[in-house]
């Protein structure tokens, strides 16, 4: 018998691929849920940094409104909601705690832009209360997470996008349509890129926590610690604590695309090395990271490389993916545009730039109920994001690791095996049964 959690990941891959390339939705909308009139209204979680850009991608849809804005800031809370007023000539709802937005029985959807360690339960709350949701990657702050915000998206028949907006990009749909057929040959690698600026942090040390912030609502999962400018607002991608370093912060998105090109699930055998070589600041999480993950019964193999300062790009990516098949070689830049060259001459072969809506998607499929119609379903956020999680628990025990795709575990390795999870605190868990 199948272990529970097992997943057909070859099958979710070739059918998320196949679902990628179809750009007609469905026009027919269940009455039951949405009237011909009716607006879907969304709930935007977190609006310090990359809630901005969900608030701008939501608000111009037709048929949609941004009914509320949530963060646990009221400082920065209200100067979005100013920031709202001026840009769209209307107020917007606010609330400080998102447990009150899940109670709102008029808000239909959230989409999550928190930090890290409060995506997947956000998610799972929002799940357990009836909301569809839109979660920035990575999905998961760790790998229990993940496969526990399948299971409440399941459970609860609830729509979940992952931010993974590259995959509603025309070029790159294309892109992987040809690596399944073969343009390039057997595709045997993929490479990662995540050469970002990343500067110097300081050492900011700990203070009270400011007026209007809810630092407790805040830390919310995490382990409480005192208030540090190291880590509110941005720098948490930094800190263990919060964040997951750049292989899980931009890298998500080139994770996913490793894992698509080359139509795997998670690795059986992990590795990865690095360090902070540059800076002498607050920082916990690797400037440099090289990680490898190998697939030995496809036999495949994923490399991924993190690095943050002056750099050379390779074939003209410093973020994206470069694929390798024994007929050529496809190189990915960025979000929406790729190139082929063929053969030994690499003799250059299609191209295309085009982009694509990855919020108009997500509710395109609210609206239709219909889960077939994601380009980024939940799936991708728990495989995504835990390959980033793989490399880095590699990291930080120094020690290759051996996974069991199957039942989700580290083989061997206790101290290992207790990474894939976290303490939670109270009333802040991520529960076992969802």
């Amino acid at each position: 018998m199948k272990p529970k959690n097992e997943i057909n990941r070859r099958k979710f891959m070739k059918n998320t691929a196949s679902a990628a390339a179809v750009l007609s939705i469905p026009t027919f909308i269940p009455s039951s849920v949405f009237g011909a009139n009716d607006k879907v209204r969304v709930a935007v979680l977190g609006v310090n940094g990359r809630g901005k850009n969900h608030i701008a991608g939501y608000q111009p849809l037709n048929d949609v409104e941004v009914a509320c804005l949530c963060d646990p800031d009221d400082v920065v809370l209200q100067e979005r909601a100013k920031d709202f007023e001026e840009k769209f000539g209307k107020k917007v709802k606010t609330e400080m705690d998102l447990r009150k937005v899940f109670d709102d029985k008029s808000i239909d959807a959230v989409s999550i832009a928190m930090p890290n360690h409060w995506h997947s339960l956000a998610t799972i709350w929002a799940c357990q209360a009836g909301k569809d949701v839109y979660v920035e990657k990575p999905g998961s702050h760790n790998i229990f997470e993940g496969r526990k915000m399948v299971e409440a998206a399941k459970k609860y028949d609830r729509i979940v996008q992952h931010g993974v907006q590259l995959r509603s990009s025309v070029a790159i749909q294309e892109a992987i349509q040809h690596l399944r057929d073969g343009l390039i040959g057997n595709v045997y690698m993929a490479r990662g890129l995540v050469f970002r600026w990343r500067d110097d942090i300081g050492k900011k040390g700990t203070e009270p926590v400011p007026k209007g912030l809810d630092y407790d609502l805040w830390t919310g999962p995490a382990e409480m610690k005192p208030f540090s400018r190291d880590y509110v607002h941005y720098n948490w991608h930094w800190q263990w604590n919060y964040g997951n370093g750049d292989v899980g912060n931009q890298g998500i998105h080139e994770t996913d695309l490793c894992m698509w090109g080359l139509d795997v699930g998670l690795p059986e055998k992990i590795t990865a090395m690095g360090g902070k070589f540059l800076w002498d600041d607050s920082k916990e999480t690797p400037e440099v990271l090289s990680s490898t993950y190998l697939y030995p019964k496809e036999k495949k193999i994923i490399e991924f490389e993190v690095r943050p300062w002056t750099t050379n790009a390779e074939d003209g990516a410093s973020v994206g993916n470069i694929f390798y098949g024994d007929k050529g070689y496809m190189v990915i830049k960025g979000y929406d545009k790729y190139e082929v060259f063929l053969g030994k001459d690499k003799t250059p072969g299609p191209s295309r730039e085009e982009g694509g809506n990855h919020y108009q998607n997500f509710i395109d499929a609210v609206r239709a109920h219909d889960k077939s119609i994601l380009h980024g379903p939940v799936e991708t956020a728990h495989l995504s994001s835990g390959l980033a999680h793989l490399g880095n628990i590699a990291y930080r025990t120094g020690r290759v690791i051996n996974f069991d795709p199957k039942t989700e575990q580290i083989i061997g390795d206790e101290e290992a095996n207790a990474m894939l999870t976290r303490k939670y605190r109270d009333p802040y868990v991520v529960p076992e049964n969802v």
